[in-house]
């Protein structure tokens, strides 16, 4: 290899040959899958060094713009209390600790208060801490958690003595990090990830005290398609066992009380038809597409008749309006839902004598339910934000109509204030006539002239939506004049459940044109110019950015490519590599002809072509367990093959995180602060 300092790293190329219904493919750095290959290590170790020093100039800007995003952050911050079984639980951060503590108190929050788990004291020594979620017992003396140390979301399971502070010296390896107690608190339930794929697939049954080597096997998810998980249910009679594909769903139930007898299946897995289930009283409330019911609706069915032809229907399907979720009260039915992209929460009482919609009344927003785990209660928690707004959790009095602001988010430093910045919703054309919206925010100072710099963010996979949030790293961006706009691609579901249907599997280059119409359209109505027009994506976002650099790369100034998924076929094709056989109804099995075609007209990688293309920031994580670090790798080393211009081009990887990236609150904001180094420093040149 050259030096890195100098020139970019060149990677060798050994000729992989893949022939697949008679088309054969090269791939020349197919080799770069050996992770344990001192080659390539020395590669990642080439480029890693070549980035430092090609932006070595960017140092002092990315330690302000680190400095900065830190400053306007409440270090010592708590989360809202709430309430559960006799105990108020809080979420605690420190000045100058990267980590949460995990805190409650007894019956009142002004009691002593007891340390449940510090994240910053477990977390030393190690380059990498998730601490993935914890269960407490009924009986409140034990609490399970889970523990990632690599990033690979492979976590060890240990129990923790809440009187002594003991924790119990065996661990549980290899599970996905959630456990559940049965009522007894004595028996646990928790879920085996396979060790090569990293797929959710076994349920055991473990006893407080014993050698999880004589854990019971409860449940063998033998789909490939299908991941597992456990849960209970928040009137707190339930344990429940979920499996789930991307297109079906199915469940399976037993009493907290009788933890020792067997699961009873809900509803069989029927391929097409999805359902989540909440219990209430006597009954089982459903969301489901049952019937074509494409934006769901709302049914129910007694405990002793759980299978679907006992089901009848709560809230009637709507095409205008996407059922999202529900959360059941002792006294109230609250259902959230999203009508032409802005989300809505009603409230419904039991006996039918009150139904309203909280007011929300902004053109772009963002408002969820958050944590109502108390099942007793008339008082409804939810997060209301916006581009330009903090985030606030407010409490509704359902009964009352009563509302207290709990909590909003503080932005440090004095300097802002939303009233300075203009937030809108746009509508762009694609190419078969859909409009596709934009949520964007810019200061109002600026002057809609083409000259100001704009970054695009998409994701627009798995029907995840994208909505319009705050974000006070953002301000960096914003604040030096950026413009800073969502696309609300199809792939998604903002515009309800077609709009996923109609970016996946053969319709997924819609989400890649709905993107390139977004950036064409804010270019037409003067926002920008595409000299001054950035673009982000991660992961299924980072296939999107390689899409369109390849389909569209005169429209772009820069691109930030975070743990980009970009070798589609080759991927889709092994089944070895974690998710793949999940993900087939989101892409199509390349084993299929038709869908191998669709997908290779597409897949980043393999259209590098010799072109000129825009100037590009990747990166990744050697532990990915989600997108894997030689898809990036691959990408980069090609790009530098073919491609006809001078661009930076830079592939920057952590060699000891994976798909999410550095674990503390202030680590990642250096990530970030790398990131918009990235983009200042183009903008200005």
């Amino acid at each position: 290899m050259n030096k890195p300092q100098s020139h970019p790293p060149k990677a060798k190329q050994i000729p992989h040959i893949f022939t697949e219904f008679g088309n054969k493919r090269t791939d020349n750095y197919y080799w770069m899958r050996e992770r344990e290959n001192p080659e390539v290590i020395a590669y990642l170790e080439a480029e890693n060094a070549y980035y430092q020093a090609q932006t070595a100039h960017t140092k002092p800007l990315q330690e302000t713009l680190f400095a900065e995003m830190k400053s306007r952050i409440k270090e010592n911050d708590s989360s809202v209390p709430y309430f559960y079984n006799g105990y108020w639980y809080q979420t605690r951060y420190e000045e100058g600790k990267d980590y949460p503590i995990y805190v409650r108190y007894k019956e009142t929050i002004k009691t002593l208060e007891e340390v449940l788990f510090d994240c910053n004291a477990m977390a030393k020594g190690k380059a990498y801490f998730h601490l993935d979620s914890f269960a407490i017992s009924d009986d409140n003396q034990w609490a399970v958690f889970g523990v990632d140390t690599v990033s690979r979301r492979q976590y060890t399971l240990q129990i923790k003595n809440l009187s002594t502070g003991e924790i119990l010296p065996y661990k549980i390896k290899n599970t996905n990090g959630q456990a559940i107690w049965a009522a007894d608190s004595r028996t646990i339930f928790y879920v085996k990830n396979n060790q090569q794929t990293l797929r959710s697939f076994k349920v055991y049954r473990h006893i407080l005290g014993t050698d999880p080597k004589g854990d019971v096997l409860i449940f063998h998810e033998k789909d490939d398609t299908f991941d597992v998980f456990v849960y209970r249910e928040k009137s707190r009679k339930y344990l429940v066992i979920g499996s789930e594909s991307t297109l079906t769903s199915e469940y399976q139930i037993l009493n907290a009380n009788t933890p020792l007898e067997a699961f009873k299946v809900f509803q069989p897995r029927t391929r097409g038809l999805e359902y989540d289930i909440a219990h209430y009283e006597e009954y089982f409330y459903i969301l489901t597409n049952k019937d074509g019911a494409t934006n769901f609706k709302l049914m129910r069915t007694p405990e002793s008749a759980t299978t679907s032809e006992h089901w009848e229907e709560v809230i009637a399907h709507r095409p205008e309006v996407r059922l999202n979720d529900i959360e059941i009260f002792k006294d109230f039915l609250v259902v959230e839902e999203v009508y032409n992209g802005l989300e809505r929460i009603q409230i419904r009482s039991w006996d039918g004598s009150k139904t309203h919609y909280l007011p929300f009344d902004s053109e772009t927003y963002t408002a969820y339910t958050t944590q109502n785990i108390d099942f007793n209660t008339e008082w409804l928690r939810y997060n209301y934000q916006s581009l330009a707004t903090p985030a606030s959790i407010i409490e509704y009095n359902m009964r009352t109509g009563e509302e207290r602001l709990l909590k909003e988010q503080e932005v440090l430093g004095g300097n802002f204030n939303k009233d300075n910045y203009i937030e809108e919703r746009l509508w762009a054309t694609a190419p078969d006539g859909v409009k596709v919206p934009i949520s964007l925010i810019y200061r109002k100072d600026i002057v809609k002239n083409g000259q100001n710099p704009l970054l695009l963010y998409g994701y627009g996979s798995y029907g995840v939506t994208i909505n319009p949030y705050f974000s006070t790293t953002r301000l960096s961006l914003l604040d030096r004049g950026f413009i800073y706009a969502i696309a609300h691609i199809r792939g998604g579901e903002y515009l309800g459940r077609q709009w996923y249907e109609d970016g996946k599997l053969l319709k997924k280059k819609n989400t890649f044109t709905d993107f390139i119409a977004c950036s064409q359209y804010l270019i037409a109505e003067g926002y920008i110019s595409p000299e001054h027009l950035f673009a982000e994506g991660g992961s299924a976002g980072g296939l999107l950015m390689g899409a369109v650099v390849n389909m569209a790369p005169q429209l772009y100034k820069g691109i930030i490519a975070s743990v980009p998924f970009v070798d589609v076929v080759t991927t889709m094709l092994d089944d070895s590599i974690p998710l793949t056989t999940g993900e087939y109804d989101e892409w199509g099995n390349p084993n299929n002809e038709e869908y191998y075609n669709y997908m290779l007209s597409y897949s980043p990688y393999d259209q590098v072509r010799a072109q000129a293309y825009p100037a590009m920031y990747v990166s990744t994580g050697l532990h990915d367990s989600q997108v894997q670090y030689w898809e990036p790798a691959k990408w980069v080393a090609k790009l530098r093959e073919l491609k006809t211009d001078d661009h930076p081009l830079y592939l920057d990887t952590n060699m000891e995180a994976g798909h999410g990236g550095a674990s503390g609150r202030f680590e990642a904001l250096k990530e970030t602060a790398k990131e918009y180094a990235f983009l200042l420093t183009l903008h200005n040149q």
